[in-house]
């Protein structure tokens, strides 16, 4: 509880800035919505004058979507958990930086990217300094003949395919991952990707380019969901995942994973890519991943520790 509020659920500069041209920040989009953002202006404002209800809107409004930016840019929900906490004490501390040049949302998402592109914990892709040929070279060990028909095959396919698409996320260069989260996951466009990512429209559309072109023919020649004729297919590689331990049949930490009241399902998520049936709908039709509720009650109690000036 905080304030009788329960808690539910940068880089250096790049060579792609400097042959963008221009190096003026990007124009936050959004402003122009004043009624929502004359919303959030009192939120911060009730916030930062030490009302401990109004943190805890704020961090109920901010939770879930940076949890799940956290997660597609760390990979392991126990990290991305970590990442998320780290973010959003950062948001708090810093909410009287806030000036309205965006919304919350946005300006969250800014200060959780500048942190998770710094963060010095690597996933084991970023350390084995794995890319995306290896990766699929690493997919065709194990195939099944046929597709998994054991125990709970529908979940523990659901499963390796959400797995597998975070995995392959992180034989990308940061950069490039955030580029791609922002602009192909969350749907932002390049001039809000920008301002969060602290660069130019022009340079971040460059990191995009690079990443979808990489991601497009790495999954064409290798995911069976975004070309028929590729080799790997999820229900056969559902029996190897379990032998390498990458899939915990009692605890599947995507496909069992809470979500946002309301938010897509797995079968949602699913039935969205089979629609699109493209290089970002595989990557992209995740459900709508929650906050762990144990996790934002532990932040709940950071918060009322007496570490915040601005609560005490």
């Amino acid at each position: 509880m905080l304030g009788g509020v329960q808690l539910e659920q940068t880089e250096s500069q790049s060579a792609d800035d400097a042959a963008s041209g221009t190096l003026e920040p990007a124009v936050a989009p959004g402003v122009l919505d004043q009624q929502a953002l004359a919303v959030e202006r009192e939120l911060v404002a009730r916030a930062v004058a030490g009302d401990r209800t109004a943190v805890g809107e704020v961090v109920l409004l901010l939770q879930d979507p940076i949890y799940r930016l956290a997660l597609r840019m760390v990979w392991r929900p126990a990290d991305a958990e970590d990442a998320m906490q780290e973010i959003l004490l950062r948001v708090v501390e810093n909410l009287d930086t806030w000036r309205g040049e965006a919304r919350l949302l946005t300006w969250a998402y800014r200060v959780g990217v500048n942190h998770l592109l710094n963060l010095r914990r690597k996933t084991p892709q970023e350390t084995a300094q794995l890319s995306l040929d290896q990766f699929g070279e690493g997919l065709k060990d194990g195939l099944a003949e046929q597709d998994y028909r054991g125990p709970e095959g529908t979940l523990l396919t659901h499963e390796v395919r959400l797995n597998c698409s975070q995995a392959m996320l992180q034989c990308l260069a940061r950069d490039e991952r955030v580029a791609f989260v922002l602009a192909d996951v969350f749907e932002l466009s390049s001039a809000e990707a920008a301002w969060i990512t602290e660069t130019t429209p022009a340079a971040f559309r460059k990191r995009l380019e690079r990443a979808k072109k990489r991601l497009g023919n790495f999954l064409t020649k290798t995911c069976g969901l975004a070309d028929p004729e590729a080799f790997c297919k999820c229900s056969r590689r559902v029996d190897k995942a379990l032998q390498l331990g990458r899939v915990d049949p009692r605890r599947p930490a995507f496909a069992a994973h809470p979500v946002t009241p309301g938010g897509r399902s797995v079968e949602a998520a699913e039935q969205q890519m089979v629609r699109l049936h493209d290089a970002a709908a595989v990557i992209g039709a995740h459900p709508d991943y929650a906050a762990p509720q144990a996790r934002m009650d532990a932040i709940a109690g950071i918060l009322g520790s007496g570490r915040f000036p601005l609560l005490d």
